[in-house]
């Protein structure tokens, strides 16, 4: 009988393909499967042997053609067959990855599995818009949370104790800022609080939208999917840190060519 093979989660980072780790990179130059998201780059898929299969699970806004539960599945059956199986996710798999419910999975069907951590946008974007999290003059706590829990859903959130945190920062909540704002608003958050959405965050494409929670929404129309929302005071030092959109980031790969 053939030896059940190994599935590696591997956070794939935020967008920019170099944010991937060594080991995340050396796994998907041996993997025999490669099952990615949405989001994967396409230079990292270019690393993936020629003779892998390569399976797109990704799911967008409202068109979710591959249910978790299949997901699961496909993951179980490819090591099963004695494969070595690299499940690439975005940025984290264990910062609303849903790679905690893969591994539930694995461990229920006795598959073998590893985690291989990735750089979250959730201090990758902050970083590439020149915002740090923590400041000793600002805030020495942040929080993160999904935009999916917000609105209807954020009973389980304490609002009043996040309108209070030095730095909040909100992954996929573009599509519900202005009841984010309102909410936070509501718990005590002043009107004057700075913050920042960055847009497609480490990509060649990233921008940059600055303004306070009472004028955040009006200013952040049209901008594109995926954005993390940064709320605190650090969010003002976005603009004279920035470093990425100065042209640093192509002097820093004309360094590496070099």
């Amino acid at each position: 009988m053939r030896k059940t093979g190994m599935v590696s989660l591997v956070g794939a980072g935020p967008g920019d393909p170099e944010l991937i780790t060594v080991k995340g990179l050396r796994l998907l130059e041996q993997a025999d499967v490669v099952v990615y998201d949405r989001l994967a780059s396409r230079q990292l898929l270019e690393r993936v042997p020629s003779k892998a299969r390569r399976i797109d699970v990704g799911k967008a806004p409202g068109n979710h053609r591959w249910p978790q539960n299949r997901i699961q599945t496909l993951l179980i059956a490819e090591a099963r067959r004695g494969r070595r199986v690299v499940r690439l996710k975005g940025g984290d798999p264990f910062v609303f990855g849903r790679g905690g419910e893969e591994c539930e999975a694995l461990v229920r069907a006795d598959v073998p599995f590893e985690v291989v951590p990735g750089v979250s946008s959730a201090v990758a974007a902050p970083a590439y818009a020149g915002i740090p999290l923590t400041h000793r003059r600002y805030t020495s706590a942040f929080a993160v949370v999904t935009g999916h829990a917000c609105g209807e859903n954020s009973s389980d959130l304490d609002w009043a104790a996040l309108a209070r945190i030095g730095t909040l920062v909100i992954l996929m909540g573009l599509g519900r800022l202005e009841s984010i704002v309102s909410t936070l608003c509501a718990h005590g958050a002043s009107a004057s609080t700075p913050v920042a959405i960055i847009s497609r965050a480490t990509r060649t494409d990233q921008r940059v939208i600055r303004g306070t929670l009472a004028d955040i929404v009006r200013q952040a129309g049209g901008v594109r999917s995926p954005a993390t929302i940064v709320v605190g005071r650090v969010a003002e030092l976005g603009e004279p840190l920035s470093w990425f959109d100065t042209g640093a980031a192509e002097l820093a790969r004309e360094d590496v060519v070099a």
